[in-house]
């Protein structure tokens, strides 16, 4: 006799389940979409910005409350001197290059210290792997004070997987500026939490600038057409068994 009773409170349990298993997955698609709307707002501030006049970089003073993002991709123009000896190559694998060199290298990221006290790493541009270790022994002396502008660029994250530095060939896997100035002399501390990427020079000189990657990852639609759709068989699942529910099979 429980059976018959026990079925009603099943199939409305059963209801809640796959109604509120829609509902959740309708919510997600919708944050995705969101989400999509802010990837794209982004993008296009982007492209605004690369296209903007340079400004001047932030001072030492700003960085420890700095908006990197509101930075990003931004052209800056600092005034220095580079410290070429105590240059920094980061391993990359360049795809896509704008310029000749591409494939296994390096990045050449060299301090510049600027005028006004503080030190940015700029990434001068990509050297093949046969040219690490020139990149890194070829030091010029201390250059005079000049004017640069490139793409400043927030310092990347080292993962836990990211190998430890190796120091004796001044070599490094991440342009993570903390990690950077940990290689390089103390004194030319504080150093900012970003780099700047140098623009293009002459066709086929070394480092290889300009090579700015601008890449969004943006799977948001397919992510949000994903949850729309387990919403949907939810719908389709619920009404098939309260159909079946209505006219079992008889046996």
């Amino acid at each position: 006799m429980s059976a018959p009773r026990s079925r009603p409170i099943m199939t409305a349990i059963f209801a809640v389940m796959m109604l509120a298993l829609a509902v959740t997955c309708v919510w997600l698609g919708t944050w995705q979409m969101n989400r999509l709307a802010e990837k794209e707002a982004l993008v296009a501030a982007v492209d605004q910005r690369l296209d903007a006049d340079p400004v001047p970089a932030p001072a030492a003073s700003d960085w420890p409350t700095l908006d990197l993002g509101a930075f990003n991709f931004q052209p800056v123009s600092l005034t220095g001197a580079f410290r070429y000896n105590q240059t920094v190559t980061v391993f990359t694998s360049l795809a896509n290059a704008r310029g000749p060199a591409s494939g296994p290298g390096y990045w050449v990221m060299t301090p510049f210290v600027l005028a006004d006290g503080g030190t940015v790493f700029v990434n001068r541009g990509f050297v093949p792997a046969e040219f690490q270790a020139a990149a890194v022994t070829d030091a010029e002396g201390d250059e005079n004070q000049v004017t640069i502008t490139g793409v400043l660029r927030p310092s990347e994250a080292a993962g836990f997987m990211t190998p430890e530095p190796d120091s004796s060939n001044r070599t490094e896997w991440v342009r993570d500026t903390t990690r950077l100035a940990a290689m390089v002399d103390p004194a030319l501390a504080p150093v900012a939490p970003f780099y700047v990427d140098m623009p293009a020079g002459a066709p086929g000189q070394l480092p290889q600038g300009g090579e700015t990657v601008v890449d969004f990852s943006n799977n948001h639609l397919g992510y949000a057409y994903t949850w729309y759709g387990f919403a949907i068989v939810a719908i389709v699942m619920l009404g098939f068994w309260l159909w079946r529910q209505r006219h079992p099979t008889k046996g």
